[in-house]
């Protein structure tokens, strides 16, 4: 094995003596299963049953079967000697058939031991997503994320929504591996978390998960720049995911942010803030004049001619002014959805100011 196969050189003592104990295990496996044939004990157990679970990690399942095939080839090339050309060729049609059930044995070994690292990988990702939303996004948790894949470049995201049935996880981390995106997830009741990478400002490659979750709403919580800051995401995506039906025609997926106005309403003193940062004061500082035009528009049904006629000002004058709301704000009074969230916001940011 040494010389046909370099990299057996290179791994430890202590992998090189396992390796030599299960292929004494595996000849004296097959003079038991020779001698008893359907009453010997099982391969697996034979063979593999004292090695430690650590050694399928450091021995892939590629490596394990060459050197079961050279073991075999060893075993073939010495029959004659051993026994005798005439015991020998009994022997071979065996030998043969051991070799593939040690193949199966073999490959069962390391089914079992990915099946069990898999179980481990989503707890440990149950509670790297946990402690995240709780906002423990310290090194420790980078870390932990990183024994999971996180590739730690690029921005994040998180999104919230209904569990889909079946193999809803496994559809997200399909979705983002073809996206090139780290992905963890965590279910959550009937909630599924989930933690993007690699996104660009605009979250725009998010949009593509929202396809694995169940019907119903799925929020996009604002981009940040980094895993530690993950809970600034996912607070906002779990309180919007809360109100989402408040907006019946609310898009899948939806913005967090989009959601302001049923999140302030819900008691939400994050999104209040924000429509008083990202709107009011925006407004403020548009000057007085856009303002009262903004006021007297919403409040005349958002109709251009009646706002002039109360403002004794002429059309074109109104729609000026309103054009800087959305030079402002990034909101069009004369959308439906706008309007309401600019009347809103200058709801909150009155009532901020006097300290309510």
């Amino acid at each position: 094995m040494e010389k046909d196969m370099p990299w057996v050189v290179q791994l430890p003592a202590e992998d090189r003596s396992w390796i030599g104990l299960i292929l004494q295990a595996g000849i004296k496996s097959f003079i038991d299963w020779f001698r008893h044939g359907e009453g010997a004990a099982p391969i697996t157990a034979e063979v593999f049953g004292a090695a430690p679970r650590a050694l399928a990690g450091d021995i892939s399942l590629e490596q394990t079967v060459a050197m079961v095939r050279l073991s075999i080839v060893v075993v073939d090339e010495n029959l004659d000697e051993v026994l005798g050309q005439a015991d020998a060729d009994a022997v071979r049609p065996a030998l043969n058939k051991y070799a593939r059930e040690i193949a199966f044995a073999t490959a069962e070994v390391y089914a079992r031991a990915a099946e069990q690292r898999g179980a481990w990988d989503a707890r440990l990702e149950a509670l790297v997503v946990d402690s995240l939303l709780r906002g423990e996004g310290d090194d420790t948790i980078s870390s932990r994320a990183s024994a999971l894949g996180w590739d730690g470049s690029g921005h994040v995201v998180v999104m919230a929504g209904g569990l889909g049935e079946g193999s809803a996880l496994e559809h997200v981390r399909r979705i983002a591996h073809d996206r090139k995106l780290d992905c963890l997830c965590a279910v959550q009741g009937d909630r599924l978390v989930v933690v993007l990478g690699g996104v660009d400002r605009t979250g725009q490659p998010a949009q593509r998960v929202a396809d694995a979750f169940a019907d119903g709403a799925v929020v996009i919580g604002p981009v940040v720049d980094s895993l530690t800051d993950a809970r600034i995401s996912a607070d906002a995506a779990l309180s919007a995911l809360k109100v989402a039906h408040g907006w019946v025609d609310a898009p899948r997926p939806v913005h967090a942010d989009d959601l302001l106005p049923e999140r302030a309403l819900a008691g939400d003193a994050t999104a209040r803030q924000a429509l008083v940062e990202q709107v009011h004061r925006p407004l403020i500082a548009a000057g007085a004049t856009v303002l009262e035009t903004l006021e007297t528009y919403l409040a005349q049904g958002a109709s251009i001619e009646a706002t002039a006629r109360a403002l004794f000002v002429h059309p074109n004058t109104v729609r000026y002014r309103l054009k800087h709301v959305v030079e402002a704000t990034g909101l069009s009074p004369a959308n439906a959805r706008d309007s309401y969230v600019l009347r809103l916001a200058l709801t909150v940011g009155r009532l901020t100011e006097r300290g309510l």
